[in-house]
Parts: C-alpha cells; sequence; structure tokens
C-alpha cells in the first residue's frame, strides 16, 4: 500500500489491491462467487422484470457475444447486472452492505473473450473479479450508517468495483486506472425510493454500477480522464453523500484476505436482512412439528432484529411480490408454514395464503442485534401459542455467512435450481465449466441466447 499523503486514495486504493497476493484458495472462491453470479444472472431472465428488460435489450443487440462487431460491452453489463439482482438471491457483503458480484461479473464477462481485451483467461478474469470485489468492498465499509438511509451502497460504491475489475480485464495501467475510478465515482447513484412502491429501480441499479464501470475504463484506455480524488476530494464522493463515513477505512488492513472470503452467498431469494430471521424461523417450523403442533396454533409472533433490517424489511401486509421479499413479517409466515422458501414463496397466491398468519407477526428493535451489526447480522423470534406457552429461538449469523457457509455442495444445489429456473438444457456442464475456472480452465461462454429464447416469448 502507498502510504505517501502525496497519492489520492484512488492511487492509495489501486496500488492496495494490485500488491495483493492470490493464492489457490482466493481463486476457488471467486470461482465459486462468479459461479453463483452467473447462475443468479441466468436465472432473472426468467422473472416478469427480466422479460421485460429483454424486450428492451433484444432488439438493441446489447446480449450479442463479445467479439461481434455490434458486441456494446457497457451495455451488455448493464443488462446482465440487472438480471443478476432480479432475483434477490445474489451474494452480499456485510460490512460494506453492498452485493458485489451483480456490478463486478456482468462487466468481467461482457469484456472476456473478447480479442480486443488483453486477455480472456480465466485466471485473468478471476483476478478481476477479485479486485472488483474489493474495491466495492473497501470503499462500502467506510461510507457510514447514514449513506444507507438514502442511498443504496450496491449501486454508489459498485461502479468503483466494476471499474476495477474493467481495468484489470483492458490491462490499464495504475494511472489509467484512477481515470476510470474518477469516472466511475462521478457517476455514482442510487436511491431508496423505489420501496416506496416495490418499483424496479433496484434492478437498474445493479445494471448501471456494472455499466458504469465498463466504460469508465473503456474511455480511460482512450485517454478520457476523471478525477484521481473523486473519493476524498472537497466536491467529491464522501463530501457530497456519506455525512459519517470514513475514508482512511478504504485503505486501512491492506494484508488482510481478499474481501471475497468476506462475502455471503444467499440461500433464500429474498432481502439478505431478512435471512437471519428466516433461519430461526426454519428451525420453528421444525421444533413446532415434533412437538405436535401447527401454525394454527400460534397466536403471535416477535421478530427482534436490528435498525437497518426494519428500515427496508418493515412490512405488516405486503402488496406485492416484490414487497413480500423485502417483509420480515412475509418471510418469517412463509419459513413457519410452507415447505421451503423458494421463488413460489412470494407469489400472490403464498401471500394471500400467507396473510392471517403475517398479520399476527410484529418486529421490533433489539439492542444486542444493533450492537453488533453490521459485523454480524442477527435476529430472533419469539413465538407465543394459543395455549399461553411460548419458546424464543435467536441466531447471530445468517446461514450463507462467512461464520456459517454453503458448501460447495449446497452452492452447486442452489446453482442448478437456478439455471433450472433460467430452462438451461445442460446445468451441470455450465456449472463444471465455471468451476474449473480455479484451475484456470478454459473460460466459459455464458449460453445467453438458449436463454434468451426460452424467455423472449
Amino acid at each position: 500500500m502507498i502510504e505517501n499523503s502525496g497519492f489520492s486514495l484512488s492511487e492509495q486504493l489501486i496500488s492496495l489491491v494490485r500488491s495483493k497476493a492470490i493464492d489457490a484458495d482466493d481463486f476457488r472462491v471467486a470461482a465459486e462467487f462468479t459461479l453463483d453470479t452467473v447462475a443468479n444472472m441466468l436465472a432473472g431472465f426468467n422473472s416478469d422484470a427480466g422479460r421485460k428488460f429483454l424486450l428492451w435489450a433484444h432488439p438493441r443487440g446489447f446480449l450479442s457475444a463479445p467479439g461481434n462487431n455490434h458486441h456494446d460491452a457497457g451495455r451488455q453489463a448493464f443488462i446482465l447486472g440487472c438480471f443478476t439482482h432480479i432475483l434477490e438471491m445474489d451474494d452480499l457483503h456485510r460490512g460494506s452492505i453492498t452485493h458485489p458480484g451483480c456490478v463486478v461479473i456482468p462487466a468481467v464477462f461482457a469484456l472476456a473473450n473478447d480479442p480486443k481485451n488483453v486477455s480472456g483467461d480465466a485466471y485473468h478474469c478471476l483476478r478481476a473479479v477479485l479486485h472488483g470485489y474489493e474495491a466495492t468492498a473497501r470503499i462500502g465499509q467506510a461510507v457510514g450508517d447514514q449513506h444507507y438511509v438514502v442511498w443504496h451502497n450496491t449501486a454508489t460504491c459498485g461502479p468503483f468495483g466494476s471499474a476495477m475489475a474493467a481495468a484489470h480485464m483492458l490491462g490499464l495501467d495504475n494511472s489509467q486506472t484512477a481515470h476510470a475510478l474518477g469516472n466511475a465515482g462521478t457517476q455514482a447513484a442510487g436511491l431508496w425510493e423505489f420501496l416506496q412502491t416495490g418499483a424496479m429501480s433496484k434492478h437498474i441499479h445493479a445494471g448501471r454500477g456494472a455499466e458504469a464501470g465498463v466504460v469508465s475504463a473503456e474511455l480511460a484506455q482512450h485517454g478520457i480522464t476523471g478525477a484521481t480524488s473523486i473519493l476524498e476530494g472537497e466536491k467529491a464522493f464522501f463530501k457530497a453523500m456519506c455525512a459519517d463515513g470514513d475514508s482512511a477505512r478504504i485503505v486501512e488492513n491492506p494484508n488482510d484476505s481478499w474481501h471475497v472470503h468476506q462475502t455471503s452467498i444467499k440461500p433464500w431469494p429474498s432481502c439478505r436482512h431478512t435471512h437471519p430471521a428466516i433461519k430461526i424461523a426454519l428451525e420453528a417450523a421444525q421444533q413446532l412439528k415434533h412437538q405436535g403442533h401447527s401454525v394454527d396454533d400460534i397466536q403471535s409472533v416477535e421478530i427482534a432484529t436490528y435498525q437497518a433490517a426494519i428500515n427496508l424489511c418493515d412490512r405488516a401486509l405486503p402488496a406485492s411480490l416484490y414487497e413480500a421479499k423485502f417483509s420480515l413479517q412475509h418471510c418469517v409466515a412463509a419459513a413457519l408454514a410452507l415447505p421451503r422458501v423458494d421463488f413460489s414463496s412470494f407469489d400472490e397466491h403464498s401471500r394471500h395464503r400467507l396473510g392471517p398468519l403475517t398479520k399476527r407477526i410484529s418486529v421490533k428493535l433489539s439492542n444486542l442485534y444493533e450492537t453488533s451489526y453490521p459485523a454480524t447480522w442477527g435476529s430472533g423470534i419469539e413465538i407465543t401459542l394459543k395455549d399461553g406457552s411460548t419458546f424464543q429461538i435467536e441466531t447471530k449469523q445468517a446461514f450463507g455467512d462467512p461464520a456459517m457457509p454453503l458448501s460447495q455442495s449446497d452452492l452447486i444445489d442452489k446453482a442448478n435450481m437456478l439455471l433450472t429456473h433460467a430452462g438451461l438444457a445442460s446445468p451441470a456442464r455450465l456449472i463444471d465449466e465455471i468451476l474449473a475456472m480455479a484451475d484456470n480452465g478454459p473460460m466459459p461462454i455464458l449460453p445467453l441466447e438458449e436463454c434468451l429464447q426460452k424467455n423472449l416469448t
């Protein structure tokens, strides 16, 4: 890392990231997160929002293969980023509250296998993934709590990560990369207001984050300069958008492991803030069954959690599929009453079926979980039965967090589920190809045309 104060934070970050050693385990984990992201991306084609994006993107050729004369890497990163974030099952870095995969990996694949780029081999691409996750997470963990109240961290911090990944893909030197970060940072945006009506803007946040980084790196390659002090300047990112941020945190602990190791993989298709409560509600459902009770015996359920979860996910009566994904009450009801929590758990039929139980579920702030957030994401539930008995379950971790990770078998099962949802004829082949990237196997070609044809009609 560069300690000299004569260097901007962007320049220090670039030096820090590019000087970090990469070992076999880093490549393995990067390949696993690539698999999770690609599975989410392709499954996103098969959704109401995905088909709407397809109707816009397909006639414009934004899904054409790299190397094609009509290939637009920026617009392809945009549409792939949108798809990745639609189903709410993509990864999450807890310390920064960002979804790095949906902005970084679309950028990498949009630039991969293009003869105009430096290299499209698997290790080159996985290095770009590691660089992109690192930049997104380091900036995101420094922005402060107040930033997250108004701004969607994935949308504001993601362009930096996408630019960092794209700069590696394009072989930019440190000076060019600083300009790429400057141009990406000035495009940082993404507001939470869409939650008021369940609007689809959150998908655009991921897409624009991916696109901004790619375009910024491509422009830097052609000499278009950006503010190298975009992070710490007097009229820059932290001054404008991070009231309680601490920009020095961006370059702290340079010898820590890659931040991809601190990123969580989501097992359920809802907001990550709902996952601790889902985990313990599933345990409670088994406990009720063992005791001979059913959900009809439940008088009330109280969820204890941290403030950020309440801010985003306190929705007693979700009126749409998207609102249900951001409803602690609905998610806990689904975990208690349904055989499993999957895509169908949030549709109109499930919302109607679970409505009576959802109305009996409340949410409260717990200092226990608030003081440990965001280092850990915990939750507790107290269930009161109609006979007056009560029981409590709590967790300090969410399933899929680094302290409670999915096994590779779990990850493959999730990828199979997503890729089958996408309509792929042979999910196992793509899964094997992506995991083989950890051994520098051939760079996979995404089956975009297959997914497009299955979901465009």
